[in-house]
């Protein structure tokens, strides 16, 4: 699969019109419906490449924007997301500096 090409799974003659947020290749247990025991073996049945891992960011991103961005109409919660998003990372960057901000009793 190259830059720009359909998944080697996807046949649209069987899967109809191409969905970008639709995982093509062989179904697996669903994370959620996993016992304790099982999570080993799912987790080495995964594909760990930088290809396959893109394509995962990928799916989540056309799923994000299927949801809540491009219905007819949308809200404003993925504003929101994005503020609660940026919130936290900028939060996450500057903990160091706020830390040494606290106020410290000395007695």
């Amino acid at each position: 699969m190259g830059f720009g090409d359909y998944p080697a799974e996807y046949n649209p003659k069987v899967h109809g019109p191409y969905d970008p947020a639709r995982y093509y290749g062989k179904p697996d247990t669903p994370f959620g419906q996993l016992k304790i025991s099982e999570l080993g073996g799912w987790f080495a049945r995964r594909n760990k490449s930088p290809p396959a891992i893109a394509g995962a960011i990928s799916r989540a991103w056309w799923r994000w924007q299927h949801k809540y961005v491009q219905p007819k109409r949308a809200g404003i919660a993925p504003f929101l997301q994005i503020v609660t998003g940026a919130m936290v990372f900028f939060y996450v960057i500057n903990s160091k500096k706020l830390s040494r901000h606290k106020n410290y009793k000395y007695h």
